[in-house]
């Protein structure tokens, strides 16, 4: 946590509101997302119980599994979810725009930039919390292997096609949710805990009723108290009155409302299934619907508050006007959107269950340049995360103090100026290092040459983004009396060395994919821990 962060919570424990971290809004935000609220059963995992789902605010789709232990009813469910999400993903699938990718020649192997489509949009899926992340991921993973009725008719419990499509995506989602700056798979407690700092702990903000609480607390009433009163406060009936986020329930939800509705049910459905005559099962029909609609009412109950949360928390995003970098992270999105089309289009078999040893490498590789990638970002766009930089020694703001023209010892001499900077940060420059400023939008670099003044001064060289000619060009060379901003970190990150082929893995990461292993693979030992 940097020191910034540190005073904002303090001050927000003083205050009792939560504090800007944050200047403009530094994640996507669509205009019209998927929200995704999910509920799972207690002693199952990834058991789901119901969903509220919709891009509409007023008109949400309440989705219920009435026995989630009923393999049916849960795998209908999954085809009623499909039946909402699918339309939704389909409706970006078709508007196209042109755009140029770099390609690999086959036949000289040099990079040429080739025509492609790309989606002009894609579409964004937010939950409640960084739990739901993960259960969209448990759900893609239980959905995308399922076997249909045409590939295997004799299959037990075969899905509709529409279900292992949705895993598809939804693995796609979950996986591209762990890409830093991406914004496919929206946790909503952490885009506002990104923004917004509180005065409770990182683990506490991922209870959305509380977070929310301490960013606009009731009249009357502190931070603190709103989010003591969001996670404990109970109705006569002993029900949180801000239920959580989400997929988990309470358990005294569980306890007093859900499992006698859960038996009701079961009652209901084992006397439907034993009625001899019409009129009877017309009557026990009547009760099982009456005990299925009462399982509804307790999931939508739940649902409700937390779907209500949400979208007030894409209200308090949207009144921040988005980062300079945040659409280009955006596009990347939507190439990751158009590529993962293309590939269902194709035909191509679903994601496997484990990575080989070159793909798991460049997923680290990628995850790893764009977190660089987005700290540098967010720094450029918004002073106060640039501040939090300089305070830590990895930037510093001044003004020009002055300017001298030197140039390069060359057959051609190039433009090299120096130029002295006065600020009152500190920061950690050794010998020659590199610092750099936004030109234009592309980073200019400088060669620190020394400091003046006890360290008060710093004198820079300017070495690049001037021009070919022997003069550099106009607004290239910073001016006396300009107000500057370095860094000690670049803003564009350079890609890692390129790996091997997958039939090329070394046999020290497993051998080619498909290879057996030299040694089979022995299970674990079965412990007492592993007896229930």
């Amino acid at each position: 946590m940097s020191l910034i962060s540190t005073l904002a919570r303090l001050e927000a424990v003083s205050t009792g509101r939560a504090q800007p971290a944050a200047t403009v809004r530094h994640r996507h935000l669509s205009a019209r997302p998927l929200v995704f609220v999910p509920l799972t059963t207690a002693g199952e995992a990834g058991a789901p119980l119901g969903a509220l789902v919709g891009t509409e605010r007023d008109a949400p789709r309440l989705l219920v599994v009435p026995q989630p232990r009923d393999r049916d009813l849960r795998f209908a469910f999954l085809a009623e979810l499909a039946d909402v999400v699918l339309p939704y993903i389909d409706s970006y699938a078709e508007d196209v725009e042109a755009a140029e990718r770099g390609e690999t020649d086959p036949e000289t192997g040099k990079r040429v930039k080739v025509e492609v489509e790309l989606c002009a949009d894609a579409p964004q899926l937010i939950v409640p919390s960084r739990t739901g992340v993960d259960f969209v991921r448990l759900l893609g993973r239980s959905m995308r292997f399922r076997r249909t009725a045409e590939q295997d008719p004799e299959t037990p419990y075969p899905a509709p096609p529409r279900v292992p499509l949705l895993g598809r995506w939804l693995t796609h989602y979950g996986e591209r949710a762990r890409v830093p700056g991406s914004s496919l798979l929206l946790a909503m407690t952490d885009v506002l805990s990104r923004h917004w700092a509180t005065g409770q702990s990182s683990l506490e903000d991922q209870h959305l009723g509380a977070l929310l609480a301490w960013i606009a607390p009731p009249e009357g009433m502190t931070g603190a108290e709103a989010a003591l009163h969001a996670e404990l406060a109970r109705d006569p009936r002993g029900q949180l009155l801000c239920p959580p986020a989400g997929p988990a329930t309470d358990p005294a939800f569980d306890n007093k409302l859900l499992a006698p509705a859960f038996e009701r049910y079961d009652r209901a459905r084992t006397a439907l299934a034993a009625a001899e005559d019409g009129l009877e099962a017309d009557d026990r029909l009547g009760a099982l619907t009456a005990a299925e609609r009462e399982v509804r009412e307790l999931v939508a109950s739940r649902t409700r508050p937390t779907w209500e949360k949400v979208w007030a928390g894409i209200d308090l995003l949207r009144a921040l006007p988005a980062g300079a970098h945040v659409e280009e992270r955006w596009t990347r999105d939507r190439w990751s959107f158009t590529a993962h089309r293309d590939r269902i289009t194709a035909g191509e078999p679903p994601q496997p269950r484990r990575d080989d040893a070159v793909t798991a490498a460049n997923k680290l590789a990628s995850r790893e340049r764009e977190q660089a990638r987005l700290e540098a970002q967010e720094a450029l766009d918004d002073p106060l995360v640039m501040a939090a930089r300089r305070l830590s020694g990895e930037a510093f703001a001044g003004e020009v103090t002055d300017v001298v023209m030197a140039y390069s010892e060359s057959k051609r001499p190039s433009p090299r100026p120096l130029v002295t900077v006065r600020t009152d940060d500190r920061p950690h420059l050794a010998e020659r290092a590199k610092v750099y400023r936004s030109l234009d939008g592309k980073p200019q670099s400088a060669e620190f040459v020394g400091y003046e003044e006890e360290g008060a001064v710093v004198v820079l060289r300017i070495l690049d983004k001037m021009g070919r000619g022997k003069e550099p060009e106009a607004g290239s060379v910073p001016e006396k009396g300009d107000r500057l901003c370095f860094t000690l970190f670049e803003h564009e990150q350079r890609g890692g060395p390129k790996l091997p082929d997958p039939e090329a893995t070394p046999w020290t990461h497993g051998g080619p994919p498909g290879e057996a292993a030299a040694v089979p693979e022995s299970a674990d030992p079965v412990t007492a821990e592993d007896v229930l």
